[in-house]
């Protein structure tokens, strides 16, 4: 597949942006839904999902009911096990989760039964079935038309499995399959968000071919699951999958599938009346406010947004008389394919019904979304649904609609006076709760799968955390270097790194400018206890500063009270722990931001007692080295437990965790709907956390230490928005999706990486200041997406390779809504082609102070 071009993406990034910044402006107006941030785990594992949610075709006992299916639990015997062994090719058997409404589901993890060694029970393969209304089963298939997924290998490892397509589904069904005659046991989790649209169907006429130059472009809906002939009827498929359409239609952004995949497309030729009708069906009667329909606009192809569009409304059993009826500016200069929004102008309606008139010879579709709230009614009201209501307002089945503008207002203004009722009543809540919070605040486990040794149970780990998002590493990434071969001028640079070039060496371009740099054999890596290394730094300042003795007493591990389990790795584990009288036995320059007679959290790195001697050479050298970094914005070692097995260090916990998971729970001040829940955050305190951030890197700097993996991720967050920076983020399974693994190697966050640090493996002050411009950005866009959001990892090294070109095409990360000028010039800065240009920390300190409102 070919990358899109730098101006076919810059519209796409600014048409975005400028969208996004639209919604802030019209809180009530909801976003369409992204299959790269929908991905939260829906309860099984958390136990937001009840028991009597779960249920289950038999059960061998009691004890593995279907109850026990949950991913990463040991209750009962360790999981749901069906009655009786189950056969190849057999479905019979089967584990249901009813979600209470419909949720948009992007992925699933799967897990055998363990229980603690005992249990050697899992599914080889399985496949899913779902439904909307729990009556019409459909069996989920990927892009390619395979139903079958991969399961487990062992009864211990969780295995996370994307799903492309999603499916929209209230219920869903895990129907184990097996290759030969077994017992089998699983725990499950869906990973996903609800559903806000409400759609459960749309009819259209089937999609048609078409042959352009030799070319057959075949732009029907292949993953529609519903019925399929000259028509389709009470089904969702790729226009509700979340995925917008590339600006030339023939190509796609799924691999192996053929021209045309991400379209829907029509002739007018075919269609007599000159327009497309297209039925859409809602789980209730909603207010909506907007649709978006995603156009191809192709014009140099015959193919162009259409030129008008009719809405009619269905409330109760008859279409209203009166549609709406929208034109929108048609552009014969932009081939880019676009979001046209249409508004709904407020109408309540259980089904919409829109006929989308051709401008040219073919009309395509790639995505179609509504915004709505949840219809009000004053009249006597039915019986509630059984079903939970998808929006945040109060929903009730109405007897009729009420018509009157004014009584309108009065509802309005009743429903208002609710709100800030439940909004006190919350607040209250809130405050009771507040310790509880804190104690069960996000947690941040340390690295645990840059080693190629690395077992896949601790790299894929699950976390209980009900606001992560999932990010699993796929098996189909090239490594950097066979991608890079691919492009001509890259593989003579790439040949001398390797050694293997034998045409006469002259150095790479950037190595001739002189830049000063550590390349993989000068710096010092420290092993971890979860399998990852800390600040990488030149040989001989690690020796000189690991040479001291260590500055931190021994702890009386006797006063570690176990919380809880943050995360594990090859080496290893990390342990949330309490600690009554830490003050004491620390020095007089550190203090606790807690009173002295409360318990504190803190977090233990415990090194196996079995771990090899490299290992506990690396631990204790990895003490020392942290000792001896001492920054009001660099994590703190508090204490060591080294006197006897198992080796322990003691660092500080921060009680609001990660930036990165801080920052998407939040909105910013003043550009969120008045009746948002979310809490606000004003701009000068973001500019507070990235001064912070600034200052800790000009810390470490200073001792030419190379971070090599800064972001929000890697930002830990205290009281008053004090920051401390660490490097834990690779051991998140919540941050998988921000490094390319490559296969027995590396796992790198080139998202996050200078162009250097990609293509010649250059780690620098100057690629840590890189990075800070991308953790800049982060913070400024609250965290809402991933850098680069609209590439793919290749796509991301590709455009490193424009860098390296300097041919003024490189792809930049566009300025956040709430971003001033000179920060982003400052981003900018940090983000220039020669790494001699680039600002130093203290420099970019000193400006943000400069900056500060």
């Amino acid at each position: 597949m070919k990358s899109l071009s730098p101006i076919e993406m810059r519209h796409v990034e600014k048409h975005k942006f400028s969208l996004v910044l639209l919604f802030y402006l019209f809180g009530v107006v909801r976003s369409q839904v992204s299959p790269g941030v929908c991905r939260y785990p829906l309860g099984m594992s958390g136990g937001q999902i009840q028991d009597e949610d779960i249920s289950a075709s038999s059960q061998w006992s009691e004890s593995t009911a279907a109850r026990y299916g949950r991913l990463d639990f040991e209750e009962g015997d360790g999981a749901w096990c069906p009655e009786i062994i189950v056969e190849p090719d057999s479905l019979k058997e089967f584990l249901q989760i009813d979600l209470r409404s419909l949720h948009f589901i992007t992925l699933v993890g799967t897990q055998g039964r363990h229980a603690g060694g005992i249990g050697n029970e899992f599914a080889q393969m399985y496949k899913i079935k779902y439904s909307r209304d729990g009556s019409r089963w459909i069996s989920w298939r990927n892009r390619q038309g395979r139903q079958v997924i991969e399961g487990n290998r062992n009864a211990y490892d969780i295995v996370l499995k994307d799903l492309e397509p999603p499916i929209i589904a209230r219920f869903v069904r895990f129907m184990p399959m097996t290759d030969h005659s077994m017992n089998v046991c699983m725990r499950v989790e869906l990973y996903g968000c609800e559903w806000l649209d409400g759609l459960v169907s749309y009819n259209a006429p089937a999609g048609q071919h078409m042959t352009f130059e030799g070319l057959q472009v075949h732009l029907n809906d292949s993953v529609y699951d519903g019925a399929m002939g000259y028509s389709m009827t009470e089904g969702l498929g790729q226009l509700t999958d979340g995925m917008a359409g590339l600006d030339d239609f023939t190509l796609s952004h799924v691999y192996s599938v053929w021209p045309g995949y991400d379209y829907v497309g029509w002739s007018n030729e075919s269609l007599p009346d000159d327009y497309v009708e297209i039925m859409f069906e809602f789980d209730r009667i909603r207010n909506f406010t907007t649709m978006k329909v995603h156009c191809n606009n192709m014009f140099t192809r015959s193919v162009k947004m259409f030129r008008q569009v009719v809405c009619y409304f269905r409330s109760e059993s008859d279409w209203e008389p009166t549609p709406v009826t929208f034109s929108p500016v048609m552009d014969d200069v932009n081939p880019s394919a676009r979001f046209v929004i249409v508004s709904l102008h407020n109408h309540m309606a259980s089904a919409i019904k829109c006929q989308y008139y051709f401008a040219d010879t073919w009309m395509m579709f790639s995505e179609i979304t509504f915004q709505s709230d949840t219809a009000m009614y004053n009249t006597t009201l039915a019986p509630p649904d059984t079903d939970p209501p998808t929006s945040t307002q109060p929903d009730d089945d109405p007897t009729h609609k009420v018509d009157d503008s004014n009584t309108r207002i009065l509802i309005g203004c009743l429903v208002a006076i609710i709100f800030i009722l439940v909004a006190i009543i919350v607040i209250i809540l809130w405050r009771q709760v507040w310790q509880k919070m804190l104690e069960k605040s996000e947690t941040f486990p340390y690295n645990n799968n840059s080693s190629s040794n690395h077992s896949s149970s601790s790299s894929e780990q699950e976390s209980n955390s009900t606001y992560e998002r999932i990010f699993p590493l796929g098996a189909d990434y090239q490594e950097p270097s066979r991608l890079l071969r691919k492009l001509p001028e890259f593989s003579q640079v790439m040949e001398e790194a390797d050694g293997t070039s034998t045409a006469p060496k002259s150095p790479p371009v950037s190595m001739q400018e002189g830049v000063p740099h550590y390349a993989e054999a000068d710096i010092v890596n420290l092993q971890g206890v979860t399998g990852s290394n800390t600040y990488a730094a030149p040989a001989v300042t690690m020796d000189l500063l690991s040479g001291k003795d260590v500055a931190v007493e021994e702890f009386p591990r006797k006063l570690l009270t176990f919380k809880e389990k943050l995360g594990e790795g090859q080496f290893g584990e990390v342990h949330l722990c309490e600690v009554e009288g830490m003050q004491e036995f620390m020095n007089e320059d550190f203090s606790f931001d807690t009173n002295p007679n409360m318990p504190v959290l803190v977090a233990v790195k415990m090194l196996r007692a079995d771990a090899n001697k490299n290992a506990r050479n690396d631990f204790l050298k990895e003490i020392k080295i942290m000792s001896r970094l001492k920054d009001p914005n660099i994590v703190h070692l508090l204490g060591v437990c080294v006197c006897c097995d198992p080796l322990c260090m003691i660092t500080e916990y921060m009680e609001n965790g990660d930036l990165n998971q801080f920052l998407s729970r939040h909105e910013p001040e003043g550009q969120v709907a008045p009746l948002s829940t979310a809490p606000t955050i004003r701009y000068n305190n973001l500019h507070y956390m990235v001064t912070q951030i600034a200052s800790g890197m000009k810390y470490l700097s200073s001792l030419n230490f190379v971070h090599r993996d800064l972001a929000t991720r890697n930002c830990l967050v205290g009281k008053n928005y004090t920051i401390k920076i660490a490097d834990f983020g690779m051991s998140r399974n919540l941050y998988s999706g921000d490094y390319y693994r490559i296969q027995g190697r590396a796992v790198l966050p080139i998202r996050w990486m200078s162009w250097e640090s990609i293509l010649l493996g250059k780690f620098t002050t100057a690629s840590d200041v890189w990075a800070f411009g991308v953790t800049l950005w982060e913070t400024l866009t609250l965290c809402k997406e991933q850098p680069y959001s609209q590439l793919s990892d290749e796509q991301v090294i590709e455009n490193t390779g424009e860098f390296f070109r300097d041919q003024k095409r490189q792809i930049y990360l566009p300025q956040p809504a709430i971003c001033p000028d000179p920060i982003y010039k400052l981003m900018l800065s940090c983000w220039q082609r020669n790494a001699k240009e680039r600002p130093s920390f203290q420099n970019i300190y000193h400006t943000l102070l400069e900056c500060q409102v």
